[in-house]
């Protein structure tokens, strides 16, 4: 059976949630959902997530998995809230074991919080492979960016990058966020652009210069000839030294305070104290 891929998204944050199915009745998987936060406010609310809802609904889909290509330092991830929905199960690369030690450190996390992954329902570890109905999935790990970014990939067909690359006229994901790093960055990207050319490549976001709509869809083809960052000859070092400037560049993500102390519980909120309200930390001087 074909796949079907269907995008949303949220243009709050830049991100592009997919949703792969087989067509109307099938199993799916929920890739990168967004649950919407406002900072000034500290209010959630899951209009995106509701979004994608209806489209489950409307299909008559079966969620399998919901699927984080990272722990997201931009917005908030609405898996929990479409597990209690409609079931499945939560996955992501075991490099978050490493992103939840160096944050729960960070954030200086209660006593209770253990870094080993087990507030996930799976931990994908590299060349693994997983059904979504009746297509077979590989895990490509591709870390550089955190240390846990994975890939899901249909050989031949498409894979879910999530922030590896971005569209040929954007380039390439930053490297300056705890355990992020360029070279490995560089290391990662080749991967993905050794899959066949015509793979479909689904990103988690997209910054469009002025004159272009956002888009969730490349091709390994199009990376290849035309990324600003990675395109065919660009070696590692050259790539490197590009990509460390322009971090040095780059202001924080305007929600990694709020974000990632959420993403590494797999979405849940800290404890409620005891006025049964729920608290995010805001470490001074510590990024």
């Amino acid at each position: 059976m074909q796949p079907v891929v269907a995008t949303f998204y949220d243009p709050a944050t830049a991100t592009m949630t997919h949703v792969l199915s087989t067509g109307d009745g099938s199993p799916c998987a929920i890739v990168d959902p967004v649950l919407d936060f406002d900072a000034k406010s500290g209010r959630t609310s899951t209009v995106s997530a509701d979004k994608v809802a209806a489209y489950v609904r409307e299909h008559a889909l079966t969620v399998q998995w919901l699927l984080e290509t990272h722990a997201h330092a931009d917005h908030l991830t609405a898996a929990p809230y479409l597990q209690r929905l409609f079931g499945g199960t939560l996955g992501v690369g075991a490099g978050i074991c490493n992103v939840q030690h160096t944050f729960r450190g960070i954030y200086h996390l209660e006593p209770g919080f253990v870094a080993d992954g087990s507030q996930f329902g799976h931990l994908f570890v590299d060349d693994e492979t997983f059904a979504v109905g009746p297509l077979t999935l590989r895990v490509m790990h591709v870390p550089g960016h955190t240390p846990a970014d994975v890939a899901y990939v249909l050989d031949g067909e498409f894979a879910f990058i999530g922030d590896t690359l971005f569209m040929p006229d954007v380039g390439s994901a930053r490297c300056d966020f705890p355990g992020g790093d360029a070279a490995t960055l560089y290391r990662s990207a080749r991967r993905i652009l050794d899959l066949a050319p015509a793979t479909r490549l689904y990103l988690c976001h997209d910054y469009p210069p002025a004159g272009r709509t956002a888009s969730g869809e490349t091709t390994v083809a199009a990376e290849r000839a035309h990324n600003v960052h990675l395109r065919d000859g660009v070696g590692e070092a050259e790539f490197v030294a590009m990509r460390e400037a322009r971090d040095r560049t780059l202001s924080m993500p305007a929600l990694i305070l709020p974000a990632i102390q959420v993403n590494i519980r797999a979405g849940q909120l800290p404890p409620a104290e005891e006025n049964g309200v729920h608290y995010l930390k805001i470490p001074v001087d510590a990024l």
